[in-house]
């Protein structure tokens, strides 16, 4: 099911996540799971979260146990 709001994402994103990233995991997770819509609810959800992941991973990388922002360039 989609998420209303940042505090309401999953406590594993919310515990590792910059804010901005979070947004960014929460606006991808809502579009894919409209997009998705006609999947099944488990992999709809999946996919969602995948999409969401690469999302953030566009903006932002580990490094060590930290998620940071990616230098553009």
């Amino acid at each position: 099911m989609p998420y209303l709001t940042v505090e309401d994402l999953p406590p594993s994103i919310q515990a590792h996540l910059p804010l901005h990233a979070r947004e960014i995991y929460l606006g991808a997770f809502n579009s894919a799971w409209t997009q998705y819509a006609d999947r099944g609810p488990e992999q709809r959800e999946s996919t969602a979260h995948r999409v969401a992941w690469a999302a953030v991973k566009r903006k932002y990388e580990k490094s060590g146990d930290r998620w940071i922002p990616r230098e553009s360039g």
